[in-house]
């Protein structure tokens, strides 16, 4: 008879709508995530409150609530919703929806049209988009995962407000993994045993990515076993199977992510390659996505090895685009590669600290004008305001540099870039300390 029961259960839920899309939030209250733009007080959720919207492009990874976040818009202002597929949907489709548009707006009645993954639809498609965006036929809502400067028409990008939506840390997928157990339209008419540690590893897994930890939950206690007080238990063993199990090991021991991370990147630091690649396999193994490895490499190239060798951060960008085209599992030495040159390589933080010291004037004095004899003088009106008045041409002389003066006066005097002796920075060092005495003369 259990076995009965617990089969009708699971035969009804299949039948009904994934978990994430149950659970979608219906206002900006029950949103979860993305508070920069929607917590109290933010720009986004004053421009919706104001009923202010115009069109604007999401731009985020999966899982953000990119899609939750336009159908909410379109709820709280009033406009009809309409979702758009770059993939099902071709120019002649294009230009039905934005005639019914018209209409509408004639009538009285928005339109708020959905665009996911904008990236996706092609020039002529987003073209499509322009003349009813400019006259306000429409509110246009484009979710992308790729750059939009890259990926979308100046022409409609110009047009429309770029939102950044993060990564849900884990604190918020914990928030919606609850949620889901406790509400009625999730799993909340459930009775369900889960430790609070199997649902963060569940949230660690998901990597910032809600519908993932959602449809992971949901396959965990889709597999559960029913106990004799009609209890759903979702077990280690059964989770990992849900789980790669790897990601469970990294879990298991209680490491963070960002634990694993800085031991990789201060074991590099300390130059100990074999630290460096443990701590690697770690992070792979656990399920971490190899570009996000490739890209701590890339900014420790230039943070920690800099000028001392410059080859690091070529080293470092190659690596990145082999993980890009080759992808787990055969990218893994390509990583180990790279962080065993850069645990290796001489070490100065020279540069990151020139950026440290440079931002710190930057926002504590005011904004200095740039010295006119470094001025750009296209027009004669500039020439005649003194513009590039004494500019002195470097390869015009026999040295390749003069001495004239190119920060701002309030600033002559300031020291930046302070090279170490490690590595060829020792090189960079004894130029500069040459010419800057040659200046002085």
């Amino acid at each position: 008879m259990k076995n009965v029961e617990q089969l009708s259960l699971f035969d009804n839920r299949e039948s009904s709508a994934p978990l994430a899309s149950r659970l979608r939030p219906d206002t900006l209250d029950d949103y979860v995530g993305q508070k920069h733009l929607v917590g109290e007080g933010k720009i986004l959720r004053q421009l919706i409150e104001k009923d202010q919207i115009s069109s604007m492009i999401f731009w985020g990874p999966p899982g953000v609530g990119k899609t939750t976040l336009a159908r909410i818009i379109a709820k709280q202002t009033q406009a009809e919703f309409v979702e758009f597929s770059a993939v099902t949907s071709g120019i002649k489709e294009v230009k039905e929806v934005m005639n019914q548009a018209e209409t509408n707006r004639k009538m009285g009645i928005r339109t708020l049209l959905f665009a996911d993954e904008i990236h996706r639809f092609n020039k002529a498609q987003q073209d499509a988009f322009l003349p009813y965006v400019e006259k306000g036929s429409i509110v246009l809502v484009g979710a992308t995962t790729e750059n939009p400067s890259f990926e979308i028409n100046s022409a409609l990008l110009s047009r429309c407000k770029v939102f950044i939506l993060k990564a849900l840390d884990e604190e918020d997928i914990m928030e919606l993994l609850h949620q889901a157990l406790r509400s009625p339209k999730g799993l909340g008419n459930m009775t369900i045993s889960i430790e609070e540690s199997h649902l963060e590893a569940i949230a660690r897994f998901a990597n910032g990515d809600a519908r993932t930890a959602l449809n992971t939950l949901e396959m965990a206690v889709f597999n559960g076993r029913m106990n004799e007080d009609a209890v759903l238990c979702v077990d280690e063993e059964i989770l990992s199977e849900c789980l790669n199990r790897r990601s469970l090991l990294y879990d298991k021991n209680g490491e963070e992510h960002y634990n694993l991370i800085s031991a990789l990147h201060k074991s590099m630091r300390n130059s100990d390659p074999d630290a460096a690649v443990y701590w690697m396999y770690r992070m792979l193994d656990g399920g971490e996505d190899p570009l996000y490895i490739a890209r701590r490499i890339v900014r420790f190239a230039s943070e920690d090895v800099g000028m001392a060798d410059s080859n690091a951060l070529q080293v470092a960008v190659a690596a990145y685009q082999a993980c890009h085209f080759l992808g787990v599992p055969e990218c893994d030495v390509h990583l180990a590669h790279a962080v065993v040159y850069l645990a290796m390589a001489p070490k100065s933080n020279a540069v990151y600290r020139a950026c440290g010291a440079v931002r710190d004037d930057v926002r504590n004095f005011p904004a200095e004008p740039v010295p006119l004899q470094i001025r750009n003088a296209p027009t004669s009106l500039m020439k005649e305001l003194d513009y590039g008045k004494g500019y002195q041409y470097a390869h015009d002389t026999e040295e390749k540099v003069t001495k004239m003066k190119c920060l701002p006066d309030s600033l002559a005097d300031r020291r930046y870039y302070l090279p170490t002796d490690q590595g060829a920075e020792k090189q960079v060092k004894e130029r500069l300390e040459a010419l800057l005495e040659w200046k002085k003369e």
